[in-house]
């Protein structure tokens, strides 16, 4: 075939490609553990998988080289732990913030507590705080209310998988808690809400991520070891696309793949994965259809597709020829 013919003459782009997963420390911004990757492994083309506030430890997925392109592919789930302080209301809705009121904690027992939390189970609406990245007419929140103006941002919808109280202390207000949510949910506008709800007020006392797009933070490496002699390897994008079927591509396929090209699908080579229910991706364009993970006859990566009437049609080639 004359693709075949061209093929020889071309030679793929190898990029690197592979994931770290950080435990970021508190009083240090995600972009500054980005940049800190960039220097470490000398490589420009560095994302990280979800914003952590300063004060907020835990998991920060970071994305080097193509990898970044599979950002959006990965499970959106994060999973947190932290504690609630009732009874205080604050600019930042958090205790980072200025005090603006502080109230009497009413008398409650754990179940009325978790009777209460009920309200930011499952699905809901929240306004993010003010102190946040969402942007209002074109700036981000956090740079109008530095500057004193007021502001309504809009209600977003977020889904709340897994609430549970770990500790309740009636005396002091403080309420230690584990959630699983959808990307995006702000867990100090949660805290803020069940204190209006209750009537006296709260904040988001302290926060650690524990799991973000599918990598738990056992895994996580800490942040002095980047600098250090011995660079840490990447994780294989394969062991984190796991969510999705495979595709084992054969020669011939292969050269239409690196050209961007849709070829026949042949569904013995599909290679089932297991699933979760929990899963949900970023994009919408999966809804529907068939999401793949496409691999060499060597097992390595080649990029994402999606089946449909029967036929590969590439979304990322991560080795395009030229």
């Amino acid at each position: 075939m004359v693709l075949l013919s061209v093929y020889r003459y071309m030679t793929p782009i190898k990029l690197p490609c592979g994931f770290l997963l950080l435990n970021k420390p508190a009083n240090m911004t995600s972009q500054q553990c980005v940049a800190k990757v960039r220097r470490t492994y000398s490589v420009k083309r560095v994302g990280h998988g979800g914003t952590l506030d300063p004060d907020v430890t835990g998991a920060l997925p970071v994305a080097i080289g193509s990898a970044t392109r599979l950002l959006p592919y990965l499970p959106t789930e994060k999973s947190y732990i932290g504690e609630i302080q009732l009874g205080q209301v604050t600019s930042t809705d958090d205790l980072e913030g200025e005090i603006l009121r502080n109230k009497i904690i009413p008398k409650l027992n754990q179940e009325e507590v978790d009777k209460t939390l009920e309200k930011f189970r499952g699905i809901i609406q929240q306004r993010p705080p003010n102190i946040s990245a969402v942007h209002i007419s074109g700036e981000r929140a956090y740079t109008r209310a530095r500057r004193g103006e007021s502001m309504v941002i809009p209600l977003r919808t977020v889904t709340v998988y897994g609430l549970t109280i770990k500790h309740w202390e009636p005396k002091t207000g403080r309420l230690r808690f584990s959630i699983r949510c959808s990307s995006g949910t702000y867990i100090r506008s949660i805290a803020r809400d069940l204190g209006e709800v209750l009537g006296c007020g709260g904040c988001l006392a302290w926060l650690q991520r524990n799991e973000a797009l599918g990598f738990p933070i056992n895994i996580a490496i800490p942040m002095k070891v980047l600098g250090q002699n011995s660079i840490p390897p990447l994780i294989d994008p394969l062991v984190v696309l796991r969510h999705m079927d495979f595709y084992r591509l054969q020669q011939e396929e292969l050269s239409y793949w690196r050209c961007g090209r849709s070829f026949p699908c042949d569904s013995k080579r599909i290679i089932a994965m297991p699933k979760s229910d929990g899963y949900h991706y970023a994009i919408s364009f999966l809804e529907g259809k068939f999401p793949l993970v496409l691999i060499t006859s060597e097992d390595t990566l080649a990029g994402i597709a999606y089946r449909r009437s029967n036929r590969v049609h590439p979304r990322i080639v991560l080795e395009a020829l030229g």
